[in-house]
């Protein structure tokens, strides 16, 4: 169902309600969203509903913060889609965006134009390609997205860049690394120069900040609560170890560790293991 009534020969971008994938332009909205069919994510009680951009900007609107320098935190309010947190990185090179939202509102765009652009935009996961394509097109900027999950991608743009392996710097000290877990090409970002100089990851939600911000959590599914085998588990640890970082932006509002937080995520993973390798009663 479609939050707006189409009218004859129009056609639209619809947006998924429910995890804010955008679709290539149409009459009518797809018959269902394979994003959130797939088990890492859902389909609401009420069934698949659909919006778009205009509708969107009419409801809903961006807040800005800023965690610390040359980090700007971006939040739909009200709550819309997932719910997630995207970042613009303003570094020597250009601004990053890392993450996407399904809004781009006018106010959006003066505050990236004010604050120079965009240099590239880069995505951990699916869930979070949302509206790339609008981004991409407004600030002419290209997406860089894992080619593991190519196949992800509802809405082809000419602007997106499948990269490979396991590392792609996007400007000196900033640096993508893919992890896996939670989709097979699973990404975070690494800031050198975050958290006073002490390091920061951008970890989405393929390392999650757990609720006391004292733990992480790797999961292949967090809204079914579904884990990673142990190997996943390990394999991220070890990616890990040599990076240098003390603090974690987590995917959505109030979940970031502030300090020690290659630490956390050292024995949040030995715990995990150790968990899934016990026999229990």
């Amino acid at each position: 169902m479609n939050e707006e009534k189409r009218i004859d020969g129009d056609e639209l971008v619809s947006i998924c309600t429910a995890c804010g994938t955008s679709y290539p332009p149409s009459a009518a909205p797809p018959p269902s969203c394979p994003i959130c069919e797939d088990a890492r994510q859902f389909v609401p009680d009420g069934g698949q509903r659909w919006t778009d951009a205009k509708q969107l900007a009419s409801r809903h609107s961006n807040r800005w913060s800023r965690p610390e320098p040359d980090l700007f935190a971006i939040e739909t309010t009200p709550r819309f889609g997932i719910g997630q947190r995207a970042f613009l990185l303003r570094t020597p090179a250009g601004n990053v965006l890392w993450d996407c939202l399904a809004l781009l509102d006018d106010a959006t765009r003066e505050i990236v134009a004010a604050l120079g652009g965009l240099k590239a935009i880069a995505i951990s996961h699916p869930h979070y390609y949302t509206t790339l394509q609008d981004w991409a097109a407004a600030f002419d900027a290209p997406v860089l997205l894992h080619a593991d999950d190519r196949e992800w991608v509802m809405r082809p743009d000419r602007r997106i860049v499948f990269w490979e392996g396991e590392t792609r710097e996007l400007a000196p000290g900033c640096t993508l690394m893919r992890l896996g877990g939670h989709f097979p090409g699973g990404t975070v970002l690494h800031w050198a120069a975050g958290a006073q100089g002490r390091g920061a990851l951008l970890s989405s939600d393929i390392v999650q900040v757990a609720a006391d911000r004292k733990r992480v959590s790797f999961l292949w599914s967090y809204p079914n609560m579904l884990p990673l085998p142990a190997p996943a588990i390990r394999r991220i640890a070890e990616k890990l170890s040599p990076v240098c970082f003390d603090r974690i932006y987590g995917a959505f509002d109030g979940k970031t560790v502030v300090s020690g937080a290659d630490g956390i995520v050292r024995d949040s993973a030995r715990l995990y293991l150790e968990l899934l390798a016990g026999s229990g009663d």
